[in-house]
């Protein structure tokens, strides 16, 4: 299976969106790891949302679909409201 997950950090106030090949509490893992890039920016990153796929095409054509939105509102909205 393949992934793609949306982790948020309440200190950034930002989500990140990806998608990966492993379990996404895994790839939070290693978000959460001393490492560069955007998410070193925090270490408070949650999993946010994820969306499974038979392909790791599919799900990094999904990824590239909401980042392309640009939108917090429209990421909001993919989790349902109780």
């Amino acid at each position: 299976m393949h992934y793609t997950y949306i982790l948020f950090s309440v200190q950034l106030d930002k989500f990140y969106i990806g998608s990966t090949s492993m379990k996404p509490q895994l790839r939070l893992k290693k978000h959460l790891s001393n490492h560069k890039g955007f998410t070193a920016k925090a270490k408070d990153w949650t999993l946010f949302h994820t969306e499974v796929f038979d392909t790791l095409e599919l799900a990094r054509k999904r990824e590239l679909q909401i980042k392309k939105w640009k939108s917090k509102k429209m990421i909001l909205n993919l989790i349902p409201n109780d």
